[in-house]
């Protein structure tokens, strides 16, 4: 077991988890998205698990969702109790999207009775079901069993992937696969119809934010033939990681909100994939942010992208702390890691 590995254990070592509900689900939502070129109502259903079975064993340098976890053995009646009040709040939104701790498609985390249970139910009303999964759950077998609840051409899978470098993958986020795991789980996925969505890192620890940059822009291209939507997953603090650990240190700040929009420029022009960016704790000192001034104009362009792929929405954006941003591009190649941001209040 390698360094990063065994840091990432220890804080599941000392994780004491909170009493949880194991029949309530995390949480539900609708927000809008974009189904066959239009936007639509998007159903949002966050399930409760025992939890993510990479975070268990080890984990990701940044993840923190095991804090919704029950890190706990949970039965099939309690997962379908957690689905049934889900859906009490479902109005036949075209578009269903469901979250776990970890991978829906792992059959120790969500039971395959209760996978096709969902799916079938489902299958009534949405037009599009996206799931997530780390690529050793997808499987040939997993899919054609699948199959004879729905129509794959209704689900989607996304996958996080984070990095097609290897190195950054294994030494800065410690993911637990590689760059061709992933592409044997979204080939199969295609041969099947199926949707595939890429999750791509921005600022995992130990890079620098040009290194950052560089590196999901070059993931975007590399993933360009493998993937229908490319998700920027901004990195956030979340409790109990080693990114946090840092972040209390002055040794890590999140991306800048201008790093974001760089990306989603350049993209365009690297792959045809539909590209999105869902800003978690977004203009919040623990999540990607500017100045403080100009967060909130900036955070409203990266939507109105996510919906639209238009990139003028980015024109006429401006702010002195953009010239922060580009010292602190050139700035960091000097430097060991990611300049701390002094200038806000930390808690």
């Amino acid at each position: 077991m390698n360094e990063i590995t065994s840091f990432c254990q220890s804080f599941k070592k000392k994780f004491v988890p909170r009493p949880q509900n194991p029949r309530q689900p995390v949480r539900c939502w609708q927000e809008k998205d974009v189904l066959n070129d239009a936007i639509v109502d998007a159903y949002v259903i966050i399930l409760r698990t025992k939890g993510c079975s990479w975070a268990l064993s080890s984990g990701c340098t940044m993840c923190g969702y095991f804090n919704d976890s029950m890190f706990a053995s949970i039965s099939e009646e309690d997962l379908l109790a957690q689905f049934d009040t889900s859906i009490k709040g479902y109005k036949n939104q075209p578009f269903v999207k469901i979250f776990t701790s970890g991978s829906f498609l792992d059959p120790t985390e969500i039971p395959t009775r209760v996978q096709h249970h969902i799916l079938t139910t489902l299958n009534n009303t949405a037009e599009k079901i996206s799931v997530e999964s780390r690529p050793e759950y997808v499987t040939e077998k997993h899919l054609q069993e699948i199959e004879e609840k729905i129509p794959l051409q209704k689900l989607e899978v996304g996958i996080g992937l984070e990095t097609s470098n290897d190195l950054v993958r294994e030494k800065a986020i410690n993911k637990g696969f590689t760059f061709q795991d992933y592409l044997r789980a979204t080939k199969l996925l295609q041969h099947q119809k199926i949707g595939v969505k890429t999750y791509v890192l921005l600022k995992p620890p130990f890079l620098t934010e040009q290194e950052s940059l560089t590196d999901c822009l070059s993931t975007a291209k590399d993933t360009a033939d493998s993937t229908d939507l490319l998700s920027l997953n901004p990195t956030n603090i979340q409790r109990h990681t080693i990114v946090e650990y840092l972040w209390n240190r002055d040794q890590y700040r999140p991306p800048w909100l201008w790093s974001i929009i760089e990306f989603l420029r350049q993209s365009t022009k690297l792959t045809d994939a539909f590209v999105k960016c869902d800003v978690v704790a977004g203009g919040s000192i623990r999540g990607a942010h500017n100045c403080g001034v100009c967060d909130k104009k900036v955070l409203h362009a990266i939507q109105q992208f996510s919906l639209t792929q238009d990139t003028e929405v980015f024109e006429g954006l401006s702010c002195s702390c953009q010239e922060q941003w580009r010292d602190q591009l050139h700035l960091e190649s000097l430097s060991f890691g990611s300049l701390v941001d002094f200038s806000r209040w930390k808690p």
